[in-house]
């Protein structure tokens, strides 16, 4: 594999992981939705997608034919299926930095205000006023709790409206370092060294 390969690869991949490293050092949530996040990792594998399977699986009948405008065409596809599979999910928000406890509390607190009715059944809760069901789930080793719906009877609005007061409350809330924060954007930094020192390495790929 050749050094413009590996950088399209892996280019976009390290800065995602200093992006999730610089929201994990933060002392304070960081809420998001589901849509959002899997958007945000999509574009990260893009430049493995590249290289990997598009490449791979490249028709040369069509290379010959279309030149390199064949690379925008099945990019443009990728985009386009990754885009539909988002818009199909159903409702889920994210919250970087936060421990699943320290999140339920916050969420019970706040719940019990939006709708007087709601019911909770271990990490479960039904509420009935905003047209929502959801699951409270935990990711230990990133800090990272994901609220996410159950069942396809799901109101948008109600979602709309938790995420609103859920990023407000969050606002309020603090939290200690996070370990693994430090470990992101170090792999981050790794990578983006490679790069360079591959780049520099290769003064064809830089001046053409």
């Amino acid at each position: 594999m050749d050094v413009l390969h590996i950088c399209i690869g892996l280019g976009p991949l390290a800065a995602y992981l200093m992006l999730l490293g610089l929201i994990n050092l933060r002392r304070r949530p960081f809420i998001t939705t589901g849509a959002r996040d899997i958007s945000a990792l999509g574009i990260a594998i893009t430049g493995l997608m590249i290289v990997g399977p598009l490449d791979l699986f490249m028709p040369q009948a069509a290379a010959q034919f279309f030149g390199n405008t064949v690379w925008v065409l099945f990019i443009t596809l990728y985009l386009l299926i990754w885009l539909l599979s988002v818009l199909v999910m159903r409702p889920r928000l994210v919250v970087y930095n936060i421990s699943c406890e320290q999140l339920r509390t916050v969420l019970a607190s706040l719940v019990a205000e939006l709708d007087k009715d709601v019911r909770w059944a271990g990490d479960s809760a039904i509420l009935p006023g905003l047209g929502i069901q959801f699951n409270l789930e935990s990711k230990s080793i990133a800090r990272c709790a994901q609220i996410s719906s159950v069942g396809p009877q799901q109101d948008y609005t109600g979602w709309q409206k938790l995420e609103t007061e859920l990023a407000a409350r969050l606002k309020e809330e603090k939290v200690p370092g996070n370990p693994f924060a430090v470990s992101m954007v170090l792999a981050a930094i790794g990578l983006s060294v490679l790069l360079t020192v591959l780049i520099l390495k290769d003064p064809g790929l830089v001046y053409g």
